[in-house]
């Protein structure tokens, strides 16, 4: 007797109306973060209204970035994330071979393993240099960031400063401490100003690979400078 045979249902293909729906979604978040990261570069964090953002977005609905982000702090926060997470990626790695290496490291090693991989934002269309330089002010400093709870702004960052202690046991932990935010901070707004120069000028007054060696070793000098008789954080 033969027994028929049901053929197995064909698997579509075709994406259903609700993975339609995400990805139209994502792409909108996407828009967001970049139209945000670039009009709080241009005018400040604080001053630039949800609804301006939106419409930079491309989007009619007046709503959509608190649909998709609730309210500004998050949307800060995502900005953080997506593109601390950009340099994470190589800082952890220079942390890990500095960590790994047969040879003490030097101050300027722990310095270039923080200036280099925020250099990789020196792009065009990407704003988040001028916008983080702005964050920063805004909050009072790089240190601003460790309210946000960014997980990429300061795991490797923390380690760095870790370092930075071990090679540099004659300065007092108080003085160490703000030397540390002044070269974080320094380094943020110096890159922000290179990349503006390049936006509006087209050029620079050195190579920017010079540039940022040089920034690295002024930097590094300032960390293990001598103290000021006058400090009495060195008493």
């Amino acid at each position: 007797m033969s027994q028929s045979v049901v053929p197995p249902a064909r698997r579509s293909t075709a994406r259903t109306a609700g993975e339609r729906s995400n990805s139209r979604g994502e792409a909108t978040r996407a828009a967001i973060l970049m139209a945000a990261e670039r009009l709080f570069a241009e005018r400040g964090i604080a001053a630039v209204p949800l609804r301006d953002i939106g419409i930079a977005a491309g989007q009619r609905n007046h709503a959509v970035v608190q649909y998709h982000f609730g309210e500004r702090t998050q949307l800060i926060h995502e900005i953080l994330e997506l593109r601390g997470a950009a340099s994470e990626v190589r800082r952890a790695a220079m942390v890990a071979d500095l960590a790994l290496s047969k040879t003490r490291p030097e101050v300027r090693d722990i310095v270039g393993a923080f200036v280099w991989p925020l250099a990789i934002h020196l792009e065009e269309d990407n704003h988040y240099l001028a916008f983080l330089s702005r964050f920063i002010t805004e909050e009072g400093g790089y240190e601003g960031l460790s309210d946000t709870g960014v997980i990429h702004a300061g795991v490797s960052v923390g380690t760095l400063r870790t370092l930075v202690g071990r090679l540099a046991p004659g300065i007092p932990e108080p003085v160490l401490d703000e030397r540390w935010w002044v070269t974080l901070t320094s380094a943020v707004h110096t890159l922000a100003r290179y990349q503006s120069t390049q936006r509006k000028r087209a050029h620079l007054p050195a190579p920017v690979e010079v540039l940022l060696d040089d920034l690295v070793t002024f930097l590094s000098a300032g960390l293990v400078a001598p103290l000021v008789d006058t400090d009495p954080r060195g008493r």
